[in-house]
């Protein structure tokens, strides 16, 4: 399977979840605060280099998803079918994640039965580690 590429600006973003928490990078500047994903170094909205990372509910909506046909990289195509989500954070909808719902967090990609994914379905985060990287991954919550 293939494991995220840590950079600089996201390590921080990674060494959360090993911990098992969702952080998102926030804008410090004391008249901003504003939310941003991906990670980078400068706030787009009042073009601030100061930053912090702020603990997120780990809840959020399925605000999108697809379920993957062949032709697909070697390294998925032993787990098709399985989904890839995009979920939108309760504590902020415009920061939206990529990543996949599972049944349990260590279980594997294709686990969920895909007539289950409904766009605004709610999720919650799980962490589970894929050689040596710690990945969020969602679980359905009971609407």
């Amino acid at each position: 399977m293939l494991t995220p590429v840590v950079d600089e600006d996201g390590a921080p973003f990674w060494e959360y979840a090993a911990r098992g928490e969702l952080r998102v990078q926030a804008c410090a500047a004391p008249d901003c605060g504003e939310l941003r994903f991906p990670p980078r170094p400068c706030c787009p909205h009042c073009r601030s280099f100061d930053s912090e990372w702020r603990l997120m509910s780990g809840r959020g909506r399925i605000w999108s998803y697809v379920l993957p046909h062949p032709p697909l990289l070697p390294e998925y195509a032993a787990q098709a079918p399985y989904n890839a989500v995009l979920v939108e954070l309760l504590d902020d909808p415009r920061i939206r994640l990529v990543g996949n719902v599972v049944a349990a967090p260590d279980a594997p990609l294709n686990s969920l039965d895909p007539a289950r994914l409904r766009i605004g379905a709610p999720v919650r985060v799980a962490f589970t580690e894929v050689d040596g990287v710690t990945v969020p991954r969602w679980l359905l919550e009971r609407a």
